[in-house]
């Protein structure tokens, strides 16, 4: 009956060639259970014999005989099938590399025989059970959407994955049979301890598990603190620990880092490229694909091409000159990866035994120093040496054993493990000579060339083509490098090693440094209290009461700064232009050499003596007042007012806040040029064209006569006195005045021809010296203009010059009169089209160069400039930031409080178990 059944009820839908196989099993109407023995044996059957129908993976059904049996019934069949399970699981993972079919199709087959020793069993017992598992529904091509495992299970594959053995992720090889191989293992595995069994059920993976993650996520946290504290200051007592990489040249030490990352970025050459400290720091990105790196302290962001960080690299230690060769000064390079684990590493120039030509002869001794600076406490010391050189010639061990003689701190790395016999390698591992508490690791580290990983934009990983090396390697030494050896080998290994000696180290120093950050914090505080009297302030803060106080001491200048000022300055200006006319045109007379054949005559005597009355008088005044009206007062007006707006400016800003930032300054500066020289050339020509009737006609009326007789003597008295100032500093210069008047006596002798000066006078004349004869005859002219300026100054105050009629008499007050009308109507168009336009647009120009416009870089740069505010921003921000990292330090002694409980909680109820098991309850 039950076979007609069986027969009945199976419909085979398979085509031939193809890969999917759907049969649909029918439940009887009354209930019974369907003999599940002679399907599964058919499945078998078809298994063996069907070709390469399940050529890629197995599917699992995530369905369990004993989900509805009693729980007395799992407990007496869990044995054997624990059994069956783990012989299947770790035949298939150790054939998973070269026999990836092979593997799946055995593990299908032990584990369809458990499953019907498992099943007969469950029948004898159980005969009306009602469900009967569902067979295959979709081919075997489908297979991973199908499969559905625990959550436990899908940890285990993912930290599979995460570690380089199979993934398929970015940075994986991605082999698809090989992923399914592991996936048959690990469903066989799950088989055998029943498919709906919970992590809970499981607990020896689930800790082990928690206990991986836990560790990232402390290790990850002091990772953050740490580059927190690298902010804060270089304090030694604010330092959290890190791995430091030292090692002799050529010894591995960039091929270890590289193949911890996944990526060559490390510099490469033959002089010594390290000469920088490299502060590596990696950062797990779990859920992200993206690999890139970013140097802070250059504003480096996302860099995403690794050949790029190497150029950058290489850049940054060969700027170090060869004549010093090392530099203490560090490199921060930060990497972000789903491929890398949380680690804080330190690379430093390799130890070198001879120094080169050209290199200096201390620079063994620089070396051995910077190392030892590093490889202090409490950081963790990665000392590399290379499987080819005997360990006690090992540089990196021998500097480790001075500063962490009892071998505490040091992680020994053997590299090259493939170029040395396999028992020596196994020797060195093992060493005994040389003990370090935290062991030796052996890796090879160094990828083929051959496979192409070093091209610019591959997505090939590095670590997984060394791990594959390396698994090939040890492997194929079983006796020397296998698990009953209990040796640390392989680029994994190292990894994982590294992570739970930083976690370590970190928590064991994480007292001592929340203790340290306290006593700092304290002492930035009272610094803040007694130095600032608790006074808040920020880089933009203090930038704007800086602009706010320059534009209101820029406010009270343009109340002071008015039509008044500017007409003073052109009228300054004007004056001089006058004397120059007056000079030109009525005082002076050409002063010839003193080897002039026909002498001058005496320059005071022999003025011209026309009549007042006479054309010749008119034309010179004409001419004069021409050259006045046309010698460009439009441009010369606007020049001299942007000038002195300009002058009173940067006077402003040496007087403000704004004196000790020579970027706020700059930008100031600018803005007022921008501003200036916008307005330059349209003011000029609107001034040029308001005094253009000028030009042709200059009328003068009583009241601008007599102001310009009483401006005009204040103008040649201070013409005057500048003359006989000139005069008396030339006494000082030759020697006092007794020697001036001798030469000047010679000078006027020789202009009388009283002497003949024989031959070109070059060299000197008279017993005095050529230079000596210059300064006599700047003498004698200032002399002669202040004579002049005299009597031009009594002619001026004579009666004769207080009338507007003799304006021929008296050229001095008709010029003066001129150039004040000319100044006048000048003013008018200055401010309107300069003045007034600069006062409107100066404030929001400013508001455009130093307001919010400025990006956050910027507005610190120049708070910093000054030294004051500088520390004062200093102290501020080191006690926000101790603030922030002692938050951070509580919660995460709180969380290793969590994690040390859930450990003691763990231990008993393992504890109990073992109890239980031995029948102690």
């Amino acid at each position: 009956m039950s076979g007609r059944m069986l027969t009945a009820g199976v419909r085979p839908t398979a085509r031939r060639g193809s890969s999917h196989t759907v049969r649909h099993i029918h439940r009887s109407p009354t209930g019974g259970l369907l003999r599940a023995d002679a399907s599964i044996r058919a499945t078998r059957r078809r298994l063996w014999f069907g070709g390469n129908f399940f050529h890629n993976a197995v599917i699992v059904r995530n369905a369990s005989f004993a989900r509805f049996l009693p729980k007395l019934v799992i407990k007496f069949a869990r044995i054997p099938a624990l059994f069956g399970g783990l012989a299947v699981a770790t035949f298939a993972l150790e054939k998973v590399l070269t026999m990836r079919l092979e593997a799946g199709i055995y593990a299908v087959g032990v584990f369809n025989s458990t499953k019907d020793i498992v099943a007969d069993t469950l029948s004898t017992l159980y005969g009306g059970a009602k469900d009967v598992a569902e067979q295959t529904r979709q081919g075997w091509e489908n297979t991973k959407e199908q499969v559905e495992v625990p959550d436990w299970l899908k940890k285990v594959l993912r930290i599979h994955e995460e570690i380089g053995t199979g993934g398929s992720g970015p940075g994986g090889d991605g082999d698809p049979k090989q992923s399914k191989a592991a996936a048959v293992a690990a469903g066989a595995t799950a088989a055998a301890y029943g498919y709906e069994k919970t992590d809970d059920e499981n607990p020896r993976k689930t800790e082990e598990i928690a206990k991986d993650d836990q560790m990232m996520v402390l290790t990850k946290k002091m990772i953050e603190i740490r580059s927190i504290l690298q902010k804060v200051g270089q304090s030694s007592t604010l330092t959290l620990p890190s791995i430091v990489v030292i090692g002799s040249q050529s010894s591995g030490k960039s091929s270890v880092l590289e193949a911890i990352v996944g990526h060559e970025f490390l510099p490469k050459g033959s002089n010594m490229v390290t000469r920088r400290p490299i502060e590596l720091t990696l950062v797990n990105t779990p859920g992200s694909r993206e690999e890139y790196g970013e140097f802070p302290d250059l504003g480096l962001r996302r860099i995403t091409d690794f050949s790029s960080i190497q150029r950058t690299l290489t850049e940054l230690n060969l700027a170090v000159p060869d004549s010093e060769c090392v530099s203490d000064d560090p490199i921060h390079l930060t990497v972000y990866s789903p491929n890398v684990p949380d680690l804080s590493l330190i690379d430093l120039p390799g130890y070198i035994q001879v120094v080169g030509q050209n290199q200096p002869l201390q620079l063994k001794q620089k070396i051995i120093e910077l190392c030892d600076k590093y490889i202090q406490p409490p950081n963790v010391i990665l000392a590399i040496s290379a499987a080819d050189v005997d360990l006690a010639n090992s540089t990196a061990l021998r500097a480790s054993r001075r500063v962490d003689p009892r071998g505490e701190r040091t992680i020994g790395v053997i590299t090259k493990m493939d170029l040395v016999d396999p028992r020596r390698g196994a020797a060195m591992l093992n060493d005994k000579q040389y003990p370090l508490r935290l062991g030796y690791v052996g890796v090879v580290s160094k990828a083929p060339q051959s496979q192409g990983l070093f091209k610019i934009g591959t997505q090939t990983n590095l670590l997984s083509t060394i791990v594959k090396q390396e698994n090939a390697f040890f492997s194929s030494h079983p006796l020397e490098y296998g698990p009953e050896a209990g040796l640390d080998v392989g680029t994994t290994t190292l990894r994982k090693k590294l992570m739970h000696v930083l976690e370590q180290t970190m928590s064991s120093s994480l007292q001592s440094t929340s203790d340290a950050i306290k006593q700092e914090l304290e002492e930035a505080t009272y610094e803040f209290k007694v130095q600032y009297n608790d006074r808040p302030l920020s880089a933009e803060s203090y930038l704007a009461e800086s602009l706010d106080a320059f534009k209101h001491s820029f406010k009270q200048f343009t109340e002071g700064f008015g039509r008044p000022q500017m007409h003073e300055l052109l009228k300054g200006e004007l004056d001089q232009k006058v004397l120059d006319l007056l000079a030109a045109r009525y005082w002076n007379k050409p002063i010839e050499d003193l080897t002039a054949a026909k002498p001058e005559p005496d320059s005071i005597a022999d003025l011209p003596r026309s009549d007042p009355d006479s054309l010749y008088w008119r034309r010179q005044l004409d001419a004069s007042t021409s050259a006045l009206t046309k010698l460009g007062v439009g441009r010369l007006a606007t020049t001299v007012v942007a000038s002195s707006i300009q002058a009173q400016i940067d006077r402003l800003v040496s007087q403000s806040s704004f004196s000790s930032h020579p970027f706020a300054r700059e930008a100031i500066m600018e803005a007022t040029s921008t501003i200036l020289n916008e307005r330059y050339y349209s003011t000029s020509d609107q001034v040029e064209n308001c005094i253009k009737p000028f030009k042709f006609e200059v009328d003068i009326d009583e009241r601008e006569w007599a102001h310009g007789r009483e401006h005009v003597q204040g103008v040649l008295k201070k013409e005057l006195k500048d003359c006989e100032s000139a005069l008396t500093g030339l006494e000082n210069t030759v020697g006092g005045r007794r020697k001036l008047k001798e030469v000047m006596a010679f000078v006027d002798k020789a202009r009388k021809g009283d002497i003949v000066i024989e031959g070109d006078g070059r060299s000197g004349a008279g017993g005095f010296s050529a230079a000596l004869l210059s300064r006599g005859r700047e003498a004698v002219f200032l002399r002669d203009r202040a004579d002049i300026i005299k009597m031009r100054l009594m002619a001026v105050k004579s009666k004769q010059c207080a009338n507007l009629k003799n304006k021929y008499y008296c050229p001095e007050v008709f010029l003066d009169a001129a150039a004040s009308k000319l100044a006048s109507t000048a003013v008018l168009f200055l401010n309107v089209e300069l003045l007034s336009e600069f006062y409107y647009n100066f404030p929001r120009e400013l508001d455009l160069r130093l307001g919010r416009h400025l990006s956050e870089a910027e507005v610190e740069r120049f708070a910093k400039e000054d030294p004051k505010i500088r520390h004062h921003l200093e102290v501020i921000r080191r006690k926000e930031l101790l603030e922030l990292v002692l938050d951070k330090m509580e919660s995460l002694r709180q969380l290793e409080g969590k994690e040390r409980d859930r450990r003691g909680i763990g231990g008993k109820r393992e504890g109990e178990r073992e109890r239980s098991r031995w029948g102690l309850f």
